[in-house]
Formats: C-alpha cells, structure tokens, sequence
C-alpha cells in the first residue's frame, strides 16, 4: 500500500511534564508511531521539562522504557526506536521558579513551529505561561497545548481563561481532549454532513432519542484523591459525553473549519435546558468479594462523590425539540464500551403486524473498543413460515472494511498533536465553549449537593443502579446493552 502520510514541517515541542504518567504512556509513544509513520521527520526535536534531575541520556533511556512498556508491538525495533530518541533532549526545570529556563530558552529553535504541550496540573499553567514569555521562549506564533481537567467549575474556568489570555491568543490555545482525535468521532461528521442520506431524517421528526455511552470497567486507580473531588459528572459528562453530544446534534457549519465547527458546538452548549432532578441518576460502585468499592478505592467511608452517572437531557431548538438524549458513563461496570445510538422512530403504519413495532432501524456509532459503525436495518427472516421480520447490521467496522489500511491510522493523541504541529484548532475546544459546558453543569452539581443526594450503590460488572434502568423504563425505552 502507498503510504498517504504527509510529513508536517520541521518543529519544537516541549512537554512540560514530561517525565509523567501521561507523556510516557501516549505522547511519547504517540510521537514514536508518526515517527516511524514518517510524519514526524529527523529535522523535528522533542524536549522534555520536569523537575526530576537528569541528562539528555537519561531521559531518552527512560523514554526507550516507555516505548517498550506502551508502545505497540510492531513499534518495537531497536533501530526505529533509535533514531527517534535522537531527536529528544531534556531540561530540568522549575515551573514556579527560574532554573532550568535559560537553558530551555537554548533549545528551542528560531524559525521553527514551537509547541508546547502544558502535561501537569491546571495550577501550573500560569506559572508556565508567564515564564516563556518572560524569558523569551514563545512568541506571537507559538502554540500551547493544555490538558483537562480545564477548571473545577465556571468560575475556575474563567479563571484560567483570562489567565492564559494574558500570554496568549485564543488561536494559540489548544485546549484537547482526546475523545475528539478518536477515527470514529470525525467519520461521525463525516456521515453526517458528506452523505445525503443522513441529514434529512436527522431531527425530531424521525428520531425517537440517542443514547451516548462512556463505559470502563477499571474503578479509580491511582487516581483517587483527583477523581473523590471531581465525580463521574465533572471527569467525563462536562468534557468528554459533552463534545459527542456536540457533534452529534450539531447543525451543519457553513465550512469544515475551525471556528465554523466550534461556532455550531456552542450553539448545542447554550440551547441544553436545565436537568430535572428526577432525570439524574448518580451511582457509587459497591464492595464486592475480594472486589473493593469505591469508597475504599479513595480512602473515604463517608464519600458522596459519583463513579457513574446517567442523565436526560433535551436540547430546546428546532431540530431536536421533544427529543431526548441519554447520557450514561461509569466505572467498574460489565464492559469496556463507548457508543453514541441513534434509535430512529417506528415505521408510522405497520402493515405486518404486532411484532413490527419490536423492530427499529438505529445506528450505532462505536468508539471503542472496536471503532466503526452498524445500521441495523429490519428485514424478513429467510425461509417459509410468514412474513417474520429480523434486525440484522449493516456493518461499517472499520477494521474489517479498510483492512491494512486501518493499520496505519494515527490515535486520538498522535493525530490531535499533529493538528497542533499543523495549525489546526477544528478538534480542539475553545475557551467560550468550556465556560458555556460549566454554566450548565455547574447548576446540576449544586441541585444534588443542596438537596443531599446520596450516590445508589452498584454491583461490580453490572450495568449501574437499578435507578438507571427505571429512568428509561418510565419512558417506555431501555439502555443499549454494554457489550
């Protein structure tokens, strides 16, 4: 096959924290991939900056680790690694002081596209931002690379918008988030906005509700003292399940660009009504066996925070009015699953009896693990017997459909990089967008906190609480299957 990869031009990328969890378990091996992939070129130097104590040689013998441990096992040869930790180098540094910056300041090229990827926490970004302006080191083209979480609420996120405001431009901003970098969640555009097919049924008229499921079967990990403070809702519902919700009920932008995508984005943002409480759902995994529970899992017997969470949302425009779309993720549940569903209406006339109405075209969008996407369709069972009607998919599993090709297809985090190397913002948020997500989240968290609600407890491997699945049967509807 003949690769269609192009390589993007010579660069500077610093990744502060980049002796961390997240910079050895996907940047660098990401970076490695389009190494080898040819994107990223010799000509290109990646810097890592952290506050651990070590040389150029010690940092690349640390990134080989990486590799070795993350990377995938077709990435493993010794020469491709090699070469690619020929382009590393490393500075200790003081994020909140003023060593190591000087010498920073002498690795970064003039000339180049300088990126630099901010892998710590929201408390350091000022700090960051200000000393590479102070010393020099970024200028008016220069871009910064910022990981969630973006804010605890609204008026953090303000915060630290006008904080990086004060060093740098919103176009220079890039706020990621890996879901958008996911295949899947661009061929959703792609579906929608590319085929006539689509577009005509895609509203009220014709759809009877979408689902949207963030599914893991891990509990909190490591993560617990970050995760008891922030909660299902704040970790995944304000960012991740916000952006698909986006996407998917976006209206169509006037052009495949940046600002016209967002624009629409924000428009589903700020038409999102307020959330009945009865239509919240907030669980809490239980102890189970030799299985812990989440209280456990973060050191607090009394804690209220959510490790799942389901909602009912509806979206007050034109397009999607009456409507509803069904938020669920959680942790610990009964399988690794994201899918956006969308479940069309009945036929509006069923001529081949009762058993037409247990039938429904939906289209199923799958995130992962196995990305693509299925249309069931209704048809008549083969053989003699009547006229008996069976679902079966249409399937555009993209492993399957490109075959080799999938092969060659970037992650969300080496394809998001590239964009920024590249210049381009469409897959990232913008600053209005994040503030517009918390002004409507942060009235759902303060209704549950103002009335006392105590997360309902969930068995390890199930589906959730039981609250969950009576939410949806009051209205005549189930949860897709977490498979």
């Amino acid at each position: 096959m003949v690769s269609r990869v192009i390589p993007v031009e010579p660069f500077d990328l610093v990744i502060f924290g980049g002796t961390g969890d997240l910079a050895r378990r996907k940047i660098l091996p990401g970076l490695h991939r389009r190494f080898l992939a040819g994107q990223v070129t010799a000509e290109a130097r990646i810097i890592g900056a952290a506050r651990s104590q070590m040389d150029d040689a010690g940092y690349r013998k640390m990134v080989r680790a990486a590799i070795h441990e993350f990377g995938a096992p077709e990435d493993q040869d010794k020469a491709g690694i090699d070469a690619f930790l020929e382009i590393l180098r490393y500075v200790p540094i003081d994020a909140r002081g003023e060593n190591g910056w000087q010498e920073l300041a002498a690795h970064v090229r003039p000339g180049l596209v300088h990126a630099y990827y901010f892998s710590v926490g929201p408390g350091l970004f000022g700090d960051l931002a200000e000393r590479l302006h102070s010393h020099g080191i970024a200028d008016e083209n220069s871009r910064i690379v910022v990981e969630k979480p973006f804010g605890h609420d609204l008026e953090s996120a303000r915060a630290l918008n006008a904080t990086l405001a004060e060093h740098f431009r919103e176009c220079q901003i890039y706020r990621i988030d890996h879901y958008l970098g996911k295949e899947t969640v661009q061929n959703l555009m792609a579906v929608r906005f590319a085929n006539i097919l689509f577009e005509p049924l895609w509203n009220a008229q014709y759809v009877d509700h979408i689902q949207i499921t963030v599914a893991v079967t891990v509990g909190v990990g490591g993560r617990g003292a970050y995760y008891d403070k922030s909660g299902a809702m704040r970790d995944m519902v304000q960012n991740h399940l916000m952006q698909l919700l986006c996407l998917i009920a976006m209206e169509p932008p006037s052009r495949f660009d940046p600002d016209a995508v967002r624009d629409e984005k924000l428009k589903v943002i700020r038409a999102l009504e307020p959330v009945d409480p009865h239509h919240i759902v907030r669980g809490q995994y239980a102890a189970s066996g030799e299985e812990p529970g989440y209280r456990e899992d973060v050191g607090d017997p009394r804690s209220l925070t959510e490790s799942f969470i389901a909602l009912r949302c509806h979206i007050s425009n034109w397009r999607w009015a009456g409507t509803p779309f069904y938020l669920r993720t959680g942790k610990k549940l009964k399988a690794r699953s994201s899918e956006i569903a969308v479940v069309f209406k009945d036929a509006p006339h069923a001529i081949f009896g009762q058993d037409a109405g247990q039938h429904r075209n939906i289209l199923s969008i799958q995130l992962q693990p196995n990305e693509g996407m299925m249309l069931d369709v209704t048809i008549k069972e083969p053989g003699p017997g009547g006229m008996r009607l069976i679902d079966v998919p249409l399937d555009m599993t993209f492993a399957e459909a490109l075959g080799e090709e999938i092969e060659d297809v970037p992650d969300a985090y080496e394809r998001l990089i590239m964009d920024v190397i590249r210049g381009n913002q469409t897959l990232f948020m913008r600053g209005d967008e994040v503030e517009a997500a918390w002004a409507w989240t942060d009235p759902i968290i303060e209704g549950w906190e103002a009335r006392g609600d105590v997360p309902k407890p969930y068995d390890v491997g199930s589906t959730g609480p039981e609250d969950a699945l009576m939410m949806l049967h009051r209205d005549g509807r189930r949860w897709r299957e977490i498979k």
